[in-house]
């Protein structure tokens, strides 16, 4: 496997977690395409760390849906196919069709639009400079608030469950086409529907969001 540029070095402290988001990094953009089994020996070589620094990294990855384990517990970046991408968005807009109902059900509801188009600003900055790493992470920053400021611990725990397999297809995608999905304007759509006051409109706006996104992907 050759050496990807997100694999160099680390220098700080916790390497554990460097070592978790260069990987991360690497995969979710392509340098390591899927199917690469991920030899530790060359691995912890790359990165400079120790091989069980780096199996706690792996293992993490595998937790997140990234890497998969195939026979004599060798691990393999994961390949999502179109069937496994619409089994993905279905439960996450019921997840996040559930936040935006809550959310637009609160009574500090305009705290929270206000908060999420906050979120919005910061990916149209993204999307003018174009960074493409910020905008994904811009993306997925504004679909977890939506889900943290239910205040519900378990939906947001069961959202973040996925945001691996979400990385993981855009890889399926290609980022030509997976950043369509992160539309300023599209977005928006949900917060004006969470802002209005009616759960059952901020509901169907985000399935509406997800239904057109899974269509965009595959």
């Amino acid at each position: 496997m050759t050496a990807a540029p997100a694999l160099a070095g680390l220098t700080k402290t916790n390497l554990r977690e460097q070592a978790l988001a260069s990987l991360r990094t690497a995969i979710t953009s392509g340098q390591i395409p899927p199917e690469t089994q991920m030899v530790e020996t060359e691995l912890s070589d790359q990165l400079g760390i120790s091989r069980g620094t780096l199996r706690e990294a792996m293992r993490q990855l595998q937790q997140e849906g990234l890497l998969v384990a195939r026979s004599r517990g060798r691990l393999f970046v994961r390949r999502l196919g179109p069937k496994e991408i619409t089994d993905i968005f279905a439960v996450r807009a019921s997840l996040e069709a559930l936040a935006a109902g809550l959310l637009a059900d609160q009574e500090d509801r305009a705290t929270v639009a206000s908060e999420l188009r906050g979120l919005l600003a910061e990916m149209g900055r993204a999307v003018a400079e174009e960074d493409l790493e910020r905008r994904i992470e811009s993306d997925l920053a504004f679909h977890r608030a939506l889900c943290r400021l239910t205040g519900n611990e378990s939906l947001l725990h069961t959202w973040e469950g996925l945001e691996g397999s979400i990385r993981m297809s855009i890889m399926f995608a290609g980022q030509a086409r997976a950043v369509g999905n992160m539309d300023v304007d599209r977005h928006d759509v949900i917060v004006a529907a969470i802002e209005s006051g009616d759960p059952v409109q901020a509901e169907s706006s985000v399935r509406e969001h997800m239904a057109w996104a899974v269509g965009n992907l595959i």
